[in-house]
């Protein structure tokens, strides 16, 4: 099914930078807890990643990533998810994240 133009433009993808990594113990597949910074307008946003497999939390702390930030939030057992981390998913469900290639300014949209 293909999109129009402006419903893909309804999708706001932006730029922003991880500040916290948390374990999700409670989650029914491997995941962890993210808290991600998307600069003055969006703001602070916390959401569940299930990608446990290719990235230890050391390696996310201060990392750029792209996410969808204007998705309903979501329950997920106790914790609130309020934005979708983007990646690329492998045969074997390993996920490898979106990012840009330089360090930007958090909040920029993808377009």
């Amino acid at each position: 099914m293909e999109l129009t133009w402006p419903e893909f433009e309804r999708v706001e993808m932006r730029v922003g930078t991880i500040l916290e990594v948390n374990d999700f113990p409670e989650a029914r597949k491997p995941a962890y807890q993210l808290t991600i910074d998307f600069g003055s307008e969006i703001g602070i946003r916390k959401t569940s990643a299930q990608i446990t497999k290719r990235y230890e939390k050391e390696d996310l702390l201060n990392r750029q990533i792209v996410a969808v930030v204007n998705f309903p939030k979501k329950q997920i057992g106790k914790f609130m998810s309020e934005c979708l981390v983007l990646g690329a998913v492998g045969d074997e469900g390993d996920v490898i994240l979106l990012a840009p290639d330089f360090k930007i300014e958090n909040g920029l949209r993808i377009g």
